[in-house]
């Protein structure tokens, strides 16, 4: 079987051809460009050059005549990819991990300390949802990722994401209103 990668040496078409050179002029110093603005996410950073890469390919932009143009439109095009995946990064609630708030309280202090504000912690879920209660048993108590207990739940990975979220900020709230310093 023989295989065709975009922009690989055995690239038979002329667009193949020109995407590979495209990014063997332009793609160091994109990626360094790219690397600075994720501050050494290099993971991340060829996320962006690939998706760049796509992008020109699909607007045609690999033509020798445009070549002096082509540069500044990729930069432009990598730093908004930059910023989207910023805003996209803030506007979703973070993922439970087990150094969360709610793992840090119950560690801090003596064993009689533990015990009262597990104590506490306990009647506080109880003044939760059932819903809220049920998503945290699914997740952080038991702990399993947010795919697992999507697949237990029987819900959206998005909808144990945000419940999660909501459900630790409820808890949170409680918390703090009898008295708990977070």
């Amino acid at each position: 079987m023989n295989v065709t990668v975009i922009g690989s040496a055995s690239g038979v078409s002329s667009e193949e051809l020109a995407l590979r050179n495209l990014y063997l002029a332009h793609g160091p110093a994109l990626y360094a460009y790219v690397l600075r603005l994720l501050r050494g996410d290099t993971h991340h950073a060829e996320d962006i050059i690939q998706e760049t890469l796509l992008r020109c390919w699909h607007n045609q932009c690999l033509a020798d005549n445009e070549e002096m143009a082509v540069r500044p439109w990729m930069f432009r095009v990598a730093r908004n990819l930059v910023i989207d995946m910023h805003r996209t990064r803030a506007a979703r609630p973070a993922e439970v991990s087990g150094s969360t708030w709610l793992t840090e309280l119950a560690i801090d202090g003596d064993e009689n300390e533990q015990v009262l504000t597990s104590i506490v912690i306990h009647d506080a879920l109880e003044e939760l949802t059932p819903a809220h209660r049920e998503i945290l048993e699914a997740t952080f108590f038991a702990d399993r990722s947010v795919r697992r207990a999507a697949m237990v739940l029987g819900i959206p990975q998005g909808t144990v994401k945000s419940r999660v979220h909501y459900a630790l900020r409820s808890l949170k709230t409680i918390l703090q209103n009898r008295g708990v310093r977070l």
